[in-house]
């Protein structure tokens, strides 16, 4: 069940914005304080399996081949890359870029782990996106599902980042489960947990903000 109060902002929010022609997302924004964010420690790097999804599919790039290639396909991936497509985006970073832009999440086998770290991983490493690794005994298919509800939070360096918490087309109630969740993870995350943040606001893609906290 969701907290009362943050259902409750949800909904005043959803009810104030005005109707646009597009799906917007809702995104809360957390502001940090008392935090020295050149020091990587103190940064927040985390990823959230939201319990309601984010209501739109995610694209999941895979690193694999032979069965667990068919099965990553058959599994719903926007993507599944062999050796082959690693070596030409080493080559070509346009292209590189590219994929790293368009996916949310990458999976790979553990033998390409080495080979995309030495190849693309100064691409996917600044934007957040190395791949986690299909451990043996795990189930693509699962791992697929598990990241079309994940959310990958990151403050780099900056006091203020923004999460993306779900569609302005969800239920208040998931919503507010959805940021309850996310909060939850950050104060975790965080050296003081609770008092390092300064505030967090929810809000629609072109909509009006709301305090939570």
């Amino acid at each position: 069940m969701a907290d009362a109060a943050i259902e409750e902002l949800v909904k005043k929010l959803l009810e104030e914005s005005p109707q646009r022609k597009f799906s917007e997302s809702v995104d809360i924004a957390i502001n940090l304080k008392n935090l020295d964010l050149n020091q990587p420690k103190n940064r927040v790097d985390e990823e959230i399996v939201l319990p309601n999804g984010l209501g739109k599919e995610l694209k999941i790039g895979v690193f694999a081949k032979g069965e667990v290639a068919m099965q990553a396909k058959q599994a719903g991936a926007a993507y599944v890359f062999d050796d082959a497509d690693i070596q030409e985006m080493k080559d070509d970073k346009a292209r590189a870029k590219a994929v790293a832009d368009d996916c949310d999440f990458f999976i790979a086998e553990t033998q390409f782990m080495a080979t995309i770290g030495k190849t693309i991983g100064t691409v996917l490493g600044p934007r957040g996106k190395m791949p986690v690794p299909l451990l043996p005994g795990k189930s693509i298919g699962e791992m697929i599902q598990a990241k079309q509800s994940a959310v990958r939070v990151r403050s780099k360096d900056k006091m203020t980042f923004h999460v993306s918490v779900g569609r302005r087309d969800m239920p208040a109630e998931q919503l507010a489960q959805n940021i309850e969740t996310v909060i939850s993870r950050v104060e975790r995350a965080l050296v003081k947990g609770k008092q390092n943040i300064k505030s967090i606001y929810v809000t629609t893609t072109m909509g009006k903000s709301e305090r939570v906290m």
